[in-house]
């Protein structure tokens, strides 16, 4: 007797479809799974065999073999033990197998036969739709996560019975996902820049980098509000669209970082590494490769805190994906390639003992010290941002100032104005920000007015400005440009621009 169902594996962020074909026939007992199954997939058997037992059923005293197929892509997880038992039961005829055609079934066991909430669901049903599958049958707490896969039919089950229910005929709801119930504009956790006392300047350089989508260092005393601006960037932003949420909540449900009841992440990411984390958390790992840091803050903030003391090898690690917007993580068991297109923000104080020009305490370190403290964040790496903001104490009179400091609300209104103005010059190409203008387009869409030409010609001669230095400070210039509407880049929108450049507060 013989059964073949649909479910899927998950490899890295890319679901494929696998068959799951179930075999019993006459012989002594025995329970094989074979097609590349990992130690997980192997251990269905025992958890197979204890829900259908547990729930009523027959498990069957014969040879039972169960090939997941393709058989050379190799599976991983315990999401197949309910297309696994329901496949023994449709071969023993338990249930009829006419309902389970064309349908996906992805579901973990427990031995008392309730079907458990799984990772990875969300790229599971978004790959089944893709494939023209009409329905899917996953665990009630996944349904909601599942239902964002328009227009699959997600059917939640609570047990292995449920899910016998209705193959033999019963009903079950299809979830649907509210996304109108979600709100897309909350702030990251209640975070505000109103909060922030003073910092005007290191403000308006958050305010840049959140329009144009650039880089930034910001360099300042222990204590002077590096980290609580930092943490403040997500809430200035532009919201999440609906296809870069889903593209977060893919990523977030491969890892299994999804909370229990969490539908969809609507809040741009903040991810916030400690200084001793090694290079395969931050750029992802693992036998079969899982999604890292870089990956995790896809479409929000990556920020790195004592920047200085990250270990030489993750900061190089950066390079590449501040580049291409993705991060290859290659093993033996094959490359993956996951999404990485994320605003890096870093903090570091000026000196190892952090008072280097501070107006309160005195540095203690030598030039030498310095220059080795400043040496661990490497020159191409340097090269790839855009703005370096010097981040003050602040006076006990701002502290204390009754003033009221303009919210992220207001702030973000500009920011998404200038992000229209970047979507209309960008239509047709792959391209979403200021930050990621070719070094070909440069001339093209930075459009000068003459003063600030020769403005430009002034400061590549006086500045010695590199040719990758020249096209940085242009689409900085242009992003400021976008803050206020102006068609040309204006003297005054590429002086401020200037004014980002590391000389004075870094590469001294």
């Amino acid at each position: 007797m013989f059964a073949r169902l649909l479910s899927c594996a998950l490899l890295g962020l890319e679901a494929i479809m696998v068959q799951v074909e179930v075999d019993v026939s006459p012989g002594l007992p025995a329970f094989d799974v074979v097609g590349l199954p990992d130690a997980s997939v192997r251990e269905a058997k025992e958890r197979v065999r204890a829900a259908i037992r547990n729930s009523g059923l027959e498990f069957p005293a014969r040879r039972i073999t169960v090939n997941l197929s393709p058989a050379e892509v190799k599976k991983e997880g315990a999401h197949f033990d309910l297309p696994i038992a329901m496949g023994i039961l449709a071969a023993t005829e338990q249930i009829p197998d006419g309902r389970l055609s064309d349908i996906a079934i992805v579901g973990e066991l427990s031995l008392d036969g309730m079907v458990r909430r799984g990772a990875g669901l969300l790229p599971m049903a978004l790959n089944a739709a893709r494939q023209g599958i009409p329905s899917m049958v996953v665990a009630q707490g996944n349904a909601a996560e599942a239902s964002l896969a328009r227009p699959l039919n997600v059917y939640g089950v609570g047990s292995l019975l449920e899910a016998v229910d209705w193959v033999r005929g019963g009903n079950l709801p299809v979830t649907v996902a509210c996304l109108h119930e979600m709100n897309f504009f909350t702030h990251n956790n209640g975070l505000d820049m109103m909060d922030v006392r003073g910092q005007r300047g290191a403000k308006r350089a958050l305010e840049i980098a959140a329009a144009g989508g650039h880089n930034v260092l910001l360099v300042g005393s222990p204590g002077s509000g590096k980290s609580m601006l930092a943490q403040r960037l997500p809430s200035i932003l532009p919201p999440l669209t609906l296809p870069e949420a889903l593209e977060v909540t893919s990523i977030y449900s491969a890892s299994g970082l999804l909370e229990e009841g969490q539908v969809l992440v609507s809040q741009r990411p903040f991810r916030s590494p400690h200084h001793t984390a090694s290079a395969a958390s931050i750029i992802g790992g693992g036998r079969i490769p899982r999604p890292g840091e870089m990956s995790l803050a896809h479409h929000g903030v990556l920020f790195l805190d004592e920047m200085p003391e990250f270990g030489r090898d993750v900061l190089e690690s950066l390079r590449q994906p501040l580049e291409d917007r993705r991060v290859t993580v290659a093993r033996v068991a094959g490359a993956i390639t996951y999404p990485a297109d994320f605003t890096l923000v870093g903090a570091a104080n000026p000196c190892p003992c952090g008072y280097l020009g501070d107006v309160e305490k005195q540095c203690r370190c030598t030039p030498l010290q310095v220059a080795r403290y400043r040496e661990r964040i490497s020159g191409p790496l340097l090269d790839r941002i855009d703005l370096y903001v010097e981040v003050p104490r602040v006076s006990l009179l701002e502290l204390t100032s009754t003033k009221v400091e303009e919210s992220s609300f207001d702030i973000q209104r500009r920011v998404v104005a200038s992000r229209e103005i970047q979507v209309q010059r960008f239509r047709g190409t792959i391209h979403t920000r200021n930050a990621q203008i070719p070094g070909g387009h440069v001339k093209r869409l930075c459009r000068l007015s003459e003063d600030a030409e020769r403005l430009l010609r002034q400061a590549y001669r006086k500045l010695q400005l590199t040719a990758r230095g020249h096209d940085r400070v242009l689409r900085v210039g242009r992003t400021i440009a976008d803050l206020e509407a102006s068609p040309l880049v204006e003297a005054h929108h590429l002086a401020e621009a200037l004014q980002y450049r590391p000389v004075s507060i870094w590469a001294q």
